[in-house]
């Protein structure tokens, strides 16, 4: 036996012993300060915030304290009083901020009463106002707000809002030249009939740069972002979320208690509200309702191409979610990572922000915070579930609650072997309507098929097929794809897939997007928005873009108009670019099983001759896209030849410059109420949005005027004008 060994492993034993006793005495120093102690703190600090080493060392003697105590508790209490002073400068400044608020409306209103000395009628806004110079005014406040947030920032350790949750938001623009107009509230309906938006001319042209089309939500100043989640609150977070993990379980295995099936609506349910009341609520809570909330509840499922796995990615990720939902969320964004998942996204929380959207200016957007909690239950069974924080939080950081929420809902992700997956959803909110909604899209809305479960299931199936599409899987592939090498169609997809978020995103109405409703021809009311980029969006042309939107009821099935705008044999008969011109398709990608959903590449020959003497070329990219909700989207953008060569050659398409038009179509019964069943949506007709965008001049200090907002009216008039006249619907 080798006893130096054992004295050794003693002497190692002993030392370990030691420093467990160092650790243990240390930590018994950390104690509370007694009151006494803070009574003479807080007198010190009244006195001198900035005490010296002889003072600090005379408290240490009194109090009992360690010099390093000291130090720190006048830290601590310095910044604590700073954020005080922060938060009365920004109560302050709230207040003053509305005080301008209120006078300015006061001036509009009696600016509206103006006789012109002259004439005696309306006053021309041009004589009361330079625009040049209120341009300027708002571009130098920008930076001024800009560099003020910054700091604010850098001294939070967080992103500031500089508006925070219920402050009150006005719907007007930066740059108000109104002549008596009023907000939007109604579109066109077709056959003759009208509804119109608002009263009078308005010119609420916002010119502001990077407030239009394309803006980044996340630049946007006016975004309600939740306050962060404190230490003290991490635990009823992850309590809230497990209890909705619970009953997002319960809701998706439930019975015929709760749910309800909607008759010829292909097993789709909705939400028995008094039933759910009953077996959900907190014992002796109360179920009142404003008369103002609605309840939204539906539930549906489908099996779609793509593992389990690769679907929580999809869920979790933020940017991967807006690209699988274009037509539905707006925009995404995680705002506090509260639980890092183990084993990929097991046991994930986090804190999210989402702008849920219907593409048409004529419906508002929809805000929520919440928390997403990722689980996986079983082997190959994973469950996502949603549910809007408790509302009391909102309140604690001086804002009003909201009084939309999500309440527990979420999806259920079973494998089914081989790649495939069934998703059960379900989507359950209550939601204040604040906004009127166009009379077009009223029943499609409150009825739930615009943000209901099949909708959300629709679109997945849809994004899914254009996934594997990419990906070439086997079994998913439908069709050849034509003229394109294999480099060549992952840019030519990447591109594509740009070019339709992009024009979803500029048929959304957030508040970050203010559109202004013009007259137009033939009996069309038309929204209008103007945006300015200067460079700072690779893939976005530079200088001034004037967005136009209109809506229209036709008595026409919505399968049938899609399949007539999408065929480039009838393109001829609507687009005015293409008129009395040859249209052939150069390529073509099939994105899934129906023929509809493919990217193609067009050209139109002119019969004109170019100063060079060759024929004149256009070239559109085109994707054509439907799924199982009866939603269907034509969206196109003219691109140049060297760009279309870039982009067939398998080159990154990023930079590629898009100005993104076309249509969205929506299944609805007579004057635009709800289809009942996407199984017969040509019971009675379909909506059509039509949305175009041009770059009207590529100086961004450039001014607006009449003849620009005539021309997009006239564009925007001719192409509905021509559809009906080809579906015999005049």
């Amino acid at each position: 036996m080798d006893f130096g060994d054992d004295q050794e492993g003693g002497s190692e034993s002993n030392q370990h012993q030691q420093q467990q006793q160092n650790q243990n005495q240390r930590r018994k120093r950390y104690h509370r300060h007694t009151p006494r102690q803070i009574q003479t703190l807080e007198a010190m600090f009244k006195e001198c915030p900035h005490p010296d080493e002889a003072q600090r060392a005379n408290l240490s003697r009194e109090l009992g304290l360690e010099a390093r105590q000291i130090k720190f508790w006048f830290q601590n209490r310095r910044t604590q009083m700073k954020a005080q002073h922060e938060r009365q400068d920004n109560c302050f400044l709230r207040q003053e901020n509305d005080k301008i608020r209120c006078e300015n409306i006061a001036m509009r209103e009696a600016l509206k009463n103006v006789i012109c000395p002259t004439c005696g009628g309306p006053p021309i806004a041009e004589d009361y106002f330079d625009e040049q110079k209120l341009r300027m005014e708002n571009a130098r406040l920008k930076q001024e707000l800009d560099s003020v947030a910054g700091l604010t920032a850098k001294y939070l350790g967080r992103p500031f809002t500089q508006l925070p949750q219920g402050t009150p938001q006005m719907n007007v623009s930066s740059l108000d030249l109104s002549m008596g107009g009023v907000p939007m509230g109604g579109v066109p309906m077709g056959g003759g009939h009208h509804q119109p938006f608002g009263g009078g001319l308005s010119l609420d042209l916002d010119l502001l740069s990077g407030a239009g089309l394309g803006m980044p939500l996340s630049d946007m100043p006016t975004m309600h972002l939740p306050a962060p989640v404190t230490e003290k609150e991490r635990p009823d977070m992850a309590k809230m979320a497990t209890r909705a993990m619970d009953e997002l379980i319960r809701l998706t295995q439930q019975g015929g208690n709760v749910w309800v099936k909607i008759p010829g609506g292909d097993g789709r349910e909705t939400i028995d509200v008094q039933e759910y009341d009953s077996i959900y609520s907190k014992p002796g809570s109360s179920n009142f309702r404003a008369g103002d909330i609605r309840v939204e509840g539906s539930r549906d499922s489908a099996i779609v191409c793509m593992s389990p796995v690769n679907l929580v990615e999809v869920f979790m990720d933020p940017s991967k979610f807006m690209e699988f939902f274009p037509s539905i969320v707006s925009h995404a964004r995680i705002t506090d990572p509260l639980v890092n998942g183990l084993n990929g996204r097991n046991e994930s929380l986090v804190m999210m922000y989402e702008q849920l959207q219907f593409m048409t200016p004529a419906v508002p957007t929809r805000e929520f915070s919440f928390l997403r909690y990722c689980r996986q239950i079983d082997q190959g069974m994973w469950a996502i579930a949603d549910v809007s924080a408790d509302m009391q939080r909102e309140a604690h950081y001086g804002a009003p609650p909201p009084r939309s929420r999500r309440l527990p809902s979420g999806c259920l992700i079973a494998d089914m072997t081989n790649g495939y997956s069934k998703v059960t959803w379900v989507e359950h909110m209550e939601i204040e309507d604040k906004s009127p909604i166009g009379p077009l899209y009223r029943d499609i809305v409150q009825s739930g098929a615009a943000f209901g479960a099949h909708r959300w299931v629709a679109a997945l199936h849809r994004a899914c097929e254009r996934y594997a599409s990419s990906l070439e899987v086997p079994g998913v592939m439908h069709g050849e794809t034509t003229g394109v090498t294999a480099e060549g169609r992952r840019s030519m997809m990447a591109l594509s897939q740009r070019m339709v978020s992009s024009f979803c995103g500029g048929m959304t109405a957030s508040p970050q997007h203010q559109w202004t409703t013009m007259p137009g021809a033939a009996g069309n009311e038309v929204c209008v928005r103007v945006s300015m980029n200067q460079g700072s969006q690779p893939g976005h042309p530079n200088g001034v873009v004037l967005g136009a939107a209109t809506s229209v009821w036709l008595p026409v099935p919505a399968d049938h108009v899609f399949g007539f705008l999408r065929d480039e044999n009838t393109r001829t008969q609507w687009d005015v670019l293409c008129k009395e011109n040859s249209v052939q398709p150069v390529s073509r990608i099939p994105n899934g099983p129906n023929p509809g959903n493919c990217i193609t590449l067009l050209r139109a020959v002119s019969s004109s001759q170019t100063p060079q003497g060759g024929q004149a070329t256009i070239l559109v990219l085109q994707e054509s896209c439907t799924d199982a909700s009866g939603c269907s989207m034509v969206v196109y953008s003219p691109i140049d030849i060297p760009a279309a060569n870039m982009m067939m050659s398998g080159a990154d398409p990023s930079g590629i410059p898009l100005l993104p038009s076309g249509f969205a179509i929506w299944p609805a019964g007579v004057g635009g109420g709800a289809s009942t069943s996407a199984a017969t949506p040509m019971a009675a007709g379909c909506i059509v949005s039509v949305a175009f965008q041009i770059l009207i001049s590529s100086l961004p200090s450039s001014k607006l005027n009449a003849e620009s907002i005539a021309t997009v009216n006239n564009l925007v008039s001719t192409t509905v004008q021509n559809i009906k006249a080809a579906l015999n619907c005049v």
